[in-house]
């Protein structure tokens, strides 16, 4: 299993390539598999998983029906449980559709923020804003991922 040095290192030279960031090929980076489940319920995004089979011991899975934007985030997700929680991974992590699980909210909470600086590095997006591109449609575009989860990064008030 990598370090989490190890694991940021990947992730540094992930940002300093193109957009979008590609989460299959930084997950298998990081020695985790990546298998998408058809099927699912609608509510469970994916899990990682222990697993014997890997370089890094853990298999991320996520659902196959959920668009792409989403089921990007969630290996980001994952990604990031098994780079900052790999002692709290045990027999597996599942996360709803909320990305809830078993674990604390601080926990979860960690997990989605380096989930979204996986995704949407700081420094490129200040780069496009600064370059004029601020609307939060086009940046999700750029990024490649959801509107909802742009305008969270950018801190652009949602409607409940």
């Amino acid at each position: 299993m990598l370090t989490l040095k190890e694991a940021l290192d990947t992730m540094d030279r992930y940002h300093a390539g193109a957009l979008p960031i590609q989460m299959v090929d930084f997950a298998n980076d990081l020695g985790i598999e990546v298998y998408k489940v058809p099927n699912w319920p609608s509510d469970l995004s994916g899990m990682i998983k222990r697993t014997a089979e890997t370089r890094s011991g853990f298999s991320i899975y996520v659902n196959a029906d959920h668009p792409v934007t989403r089921r990007r985030f969630t290996i980001a997700h994952e990604c990031a449980h098994a780079m900052l929680h790999p002692e709290l991974i045990g027999d597996g992590i599942v996360d709803d559709a909320l990305y809830r699980s078993g674990l604390s909210s601080r926990i979860e909470a960690q997990a989605n923020r380096l989930a979204a600086d996986l995704l949407m590095p700081r420094k490129k997006l200040d780069q496009l804003i600064s370059s004029g591109i601020t609307d939060v449609s086009t940046l999700a575009e750029k990024f490649w991922v959801s509107e909802q989860a742009m305008a969270i990064r950018v801190g652009v008030p949602q409607e409940i």
